[in-house]
């Protein structure tokens, strides 16, 4: 199988493993899907990245899940917007809002990886990588 789209499969793994109830997940490394996964732990979506980079230079992302009490997962749904055969960019006043603010809408733009929030602070626009609540 062909890799297309590494970013939608990075989501994909996280949200399956999230739905599994599994402790952590291991993705191949990248500077994007690192920069990803660190914005999900700054929004308190995952309890830990730890980059792993010893024979492969890309190296490997370990990103470490995180339940509530109940053993419900932080991660309710992660969703890819922006697809290879789709692109979709937004101008900062255009970002969506994800569930009233509950979620957030991760977006790569000119000043990096940010979250909808920080973009509208920033008026910065860029391409909607996913959304997550």
């Amino acid at each position: 199988m062909s890799m297309t789209d590494p970013i939608g499969d990075m989501l994909t793994r996280i949200r399956n493993a999230a739905r599994a109830g599994h402790e952590k997940v291991v993705i191949p490394g990248s500077i994007m899907k690192e920069s990803i996964a660190k914005v999900l732990k700054e929004e308190g979506f995952i309890q830990d990245v730890v980059i792993r980079r010893e024979e492969k230079k890309s190296g490997e992302i370990v990103i470490v899940l995180k339940y509530g009490p109940s053993r419900a997962s932080a991660i309710t749904d992660i969703r890819r917007v922006s697809r290879p055969g789709l692109r979709k960019y937004v101008p900062s006043a255009e970002i969506p809002r994800v569930l009233n603010g509950m979620g957030v809408a991760i977006l790569s733009t000119s000043r990096g990886i940010l979250v909808d929030r920080e973009c509208r602070k920033q008026n910065v626009g860029g391409e909607l990588i996913c959304t997550v609540y």
